[in-house]
């Protein structure tokens, strides 16, 4: 079946490219914010729980396990019950999880209460996603992806200053009630504005699937967060992610078997998704690792408060804010292929620069190199985000954002432990404790495994995605054009 553009009249349609992926913008930047801003906070909650900070390290684990085992079904959940309805209700699961942070006097109930927020968290990407994706033209998806790509990139560096401002001006409990109205502003936007898209009537929930993706994906994300963020004996999480490994193995054989699995493996014969999925998770490694390398070396290799390291490194959001104003152009006129390696170049040579970085360096030089590398890495994953869905129809779009939001989540998790990694066995190999130097080999390293990440794209046809970014500056072979159209059909 193919893509199935929605059907309002132009001024109409005009409208609701600009204010359905602003809503979900909205949305998607609260539960992206406030998976960062609690670490700013996290001395000031333990010490009114009366547990230590890294024992709280378990807050930030158990939200990030809830994504990885509740993003599988939020596809077969938004097929069935209609995907407008699912994103309202996981923006009011997410709020309640944010009430209950807030009130919560004790760890286990702290704990349960940032699991549940992640169940909320879990359903809004991905059904976010898929509502942007069944209400845009294949036209407009660029621009859409642009904003939607936009809380991705700035809530993790605005969620450090933010959650220091507030902690320090005011108390850690307003980091998780200033969600209540944002949430409530949400879910009133959502049912005015966002078009309903219509439940379909899916097969039956793969539970075996749903079972082994959940142990696999929650598997390596405890094991990676355990082991790079210790608040358990680091055994527990090796072994949580080797039984990760484990049901992952089994997953893929289950997969080969089951008519209609959780997550469909079949969507990487596709090559652009291939190429979007493979190449763009191991982008988001590296990337994954800047926003807790940077602060780091900031803070304890050039002594800045965590409010100076917050206001600096914002630069990058900022950065990122400025593509939603060129995307659209830029992919129009050169195609996905030369503007992901391109993005990818210049974030590999503002990675190398970072790790040149001293304590003498002028803070005006480290805010231009970091605006510079917010920029160039939000244009590759605004890149990748439409690129990802460009020949994928209707039937397969729940498929293919619960599979492309689960790499994503597996790739951050993958992205601290690397950038941990790195720093622990520098501090190793010169036997001292963590110096600058540590951080700028992790820098060097990582600026060398983003090079990694280009050769899915290099390898791709340089018309892939054509239908989507609008590339037209030298005319396609009907043949091309032919293949392109047959697979989106």
């Amino acid at each position: 079946m193919a893509f199935k553009a929605p059907s309002q009249d132009p001024p109409r349609h005009s409208r609701m490219n600009r204010i359905v992926p602003l809503i979900l913008a909205v949305a998607l930047f609260m539960e992206q914010m406030d998976s960062t801003v609690i670490s700013t906070a996290l001395p000031a909650i333990a010490n009114d729980l009366n547990v230590g900070p890294i024992t709280l390290k378990l807050a930030l684990t158990s939200y990030m396990v809830a994504l990885a085992v509740f993003i599988p079904v939020s596809g077969w959940m938004a097929d069935r019950f209609g995907a407008k309805r699912i994103f309202r209700l996981a923006i009011c699961v997410f709020v309640v999880g944010s009430i209950l942070c807030a009130i919560s006097s004790g760890l286990i109930e702290f704990v349960a209460a940032r699991f549940l927020q992640g169940m909320g968290g879990a359903m809004m990407t991905p059904v976010g996603r898929l509502v942007l994706l069944r209400t845009t033209k294949r036209s407009d998806l660029v621009s859409a992806m642009a904003l939607l790509t936009i809380p991705a990139l700035v809530g993790p560096l605005a969620g450090p200053p933010l959650g220091g401002f507030i902690t320090t001006y005011f108390t850690w409990h307003w980091i998780f009630l200033i969600n209540v109205p944002v949430g409530i502003i949400g879910v009133w936007l959502a049912t005015i504005f966002l078009p309903e898209v219509e439940a379909t009537a899916p097969p039956k929930l793969d539970v075996t699937g749903f079972v082994l993706t959940s142990f696999a994906a929650a598997g390596v994300v405890f094991g990676l967060s355990v082991v790079s963020l210790p608040a358990l004996p680091p055994i527990i999480g090796i072994a949580a992610t080797a039984i990760g490994v484990v049901c992952g193995v089994l997953y893929v054989r289950h997969a080969k078997r089951h008519p209609a699995p959780i997550l469909n493996l079949q969507l990487f014969k596709n090559p652009t998704f291939r190429a979007s999925t493979t190449g763009g998770t191991l982008f988001r490694i590296c990337i994954g690792a800047m926003p807790f390398l940077t602060p780091l070396m900031l803070q304890l290799g050039f002594g800045l408060t965590p409010f100076q390291s917050g206001l600096i490194t914002f630069a990058g959001a900022i950065g990122a804010i400025t593509t939603k104003f060129m995307a659209r152009r830029v992919f129009a006129a050169v195609g996905f292929r030369t503007t992901l390696l391109t993005a990818a170049g210049v974030t590999t040579l503002v990675t190398v620069i970072t790790g040149f970085f001293t304590p003498t360096t002028p803070h005006l030089v480290i805010i231009l190199v970091l605006l510079i590398g917010g920029f160039s890495r939000s244009f590759f994953f605004t890149g990748v985000n439409a690129l990802a869905y460009a020949d994928i129809d209707d039937a397969q779009a729940s498929q293919a954002t619960s599979m492309s939001s689960v790499m994503q989540q597996i790739s951050l998790a993958l992205g601290v432990a690397v950038a941990a990694a790195i720093l622990e066995t520098s501090i190793f190999i010169r036997g001292e404790a963590l110096q600058v130097e540590d951080f700028h080999v992790a820098f060097y390293v990582i600026a060398l495994l983003t090079v990694l990440a280009t050769i899915p794209f290099i390898r791709m046809d340089k018309h892939a995605g054509a239908l989507v970014s609008g590339h037209r500056a030298k005319p396609i072979a009907a043949s091309v054009l032919e293949a392109e159209q047959q697979a989106v059909k």
